[in-house]
């Protein structure tokens, strides 16, 4: 699916009245960069009185540099879902947390990660490790993350979500098929090659949008997703139509209904066009 840039005016006839978005992958490039094509699509589809949602597994730390990019006054999802902000007043709409059992459980999985694998806890605003090889200050760097180390994990609750960083894809897969196992009651998702992600029960993207949908009384069918890795899956079969970024991960692909561009090439932008009816909504 691809289309070409459509300005909006202020009586324009929306399809959908959000659109909610994945960050890295999907709007932001590997640079780290919003796409210029997706990012003008977006601002456009404000204009004409669209919603801009995004859905990221970042914090509110790490995703504020993005929200505040496109102008946005609305409520984010973060942290994989984790955590529903509004990143404009600071509101906290709603958060999950591990509970004491669930976290003892994650706590003996971390205790004992092999040293290819690096734990980052995160608590509110806060990123928190106990080892620090050099991938995770790489981490760090790249997302704008300040990690404190701490000397144990038993000093801290209250915990949201936990990050597994791998030093490769091996040492990735082969976490979260352990992580799995240690830890049956946790949601583990891969968000990038060499991230996994440990979320409380029951949390995802797609549980995280239903939630603020209803909150926000807006009709899923009148929401548009679009995401590039399996993390962005619960989003899309959640959403009113699910789209998959053109050189997104096979699950992903085949859970869309409808597939558009590449990052570079814009697939945000693709999915302004169909929420504003000037692209098909299938293909």
């Amino acid at each position: 699916m691809t289309s070409s840039d459509t300005r909006l005016g202020p009586d324009t006839a929306l399809r959908y009245r959000w659109i909610v978005t994945d960050l890295d992958g999907t709007l932001v490039d590997r640079d780290l960069a919003m796409v210029p094509r997706s990012r003008a699509a977006l601002q456009a589809f404000r204009s004409a009185g669209g919603q801009v949602v995004i859905a990221t597994g970042r914090s509110a730390a790490s995703g504020r540099r993005y929200y505040d990019e496109l102008g946005l006054t609305g409520p984010a999802i973060l942290l994989n879902g984790a955590l529903i902000a509004n990143l404009h007043t600071g509101e906290v709409l709603h958060a999950s947390r591990f509970d004491e059992a669930t976290w003892t459980a994650v706590r003996a999985l971390v205790e004992t990660l092999p040293p290819d694998v690096a734990a980052v806890a995160f608590v509110g605003e806060r990123a928190l490790a106990t080892y620090r090889p050099a991938w995770v200050d790489t981490y760090a760097a790249r997302d704008r993350v300040t990690v404190e180390h701490i000397e144990d994990w038993r000093d801290i609750d209250g915990i949201s979500k936990v990050m597994l960083l791998c030093a490769d894809t091996d040492a990735a897969h082969r976490i979260a098929a352990v992580a799995h196992s240690a830890a049956p009651e946790v949601t583990v998702v891969m968000s990038e090659a060499t991230y996994v992600e440990l979320l409380p029960a029951g949390v995802d993207k797609g549980v995280a949008l239903r939630w603020l949908a209803e909150h926000e009384q807006v009709a899923l069918a009148e929401v548009a997703a679009v995401g590039d890795n399996p993390n962005d899956v619960p989003l899309l079969r959640a959403s009113g139509f699910g789209v998959a970024v053109g050189d997104g991960h096979p699950e992903v692909l085949a859970a869309a209904a409808a597939v558009a561009g590449t990052c570079l090439e814009g697939a945000v932008a693709d999915v302004v066009a169909i929420a504003i009816g000037t692209a098909p909504a299938a293909e």
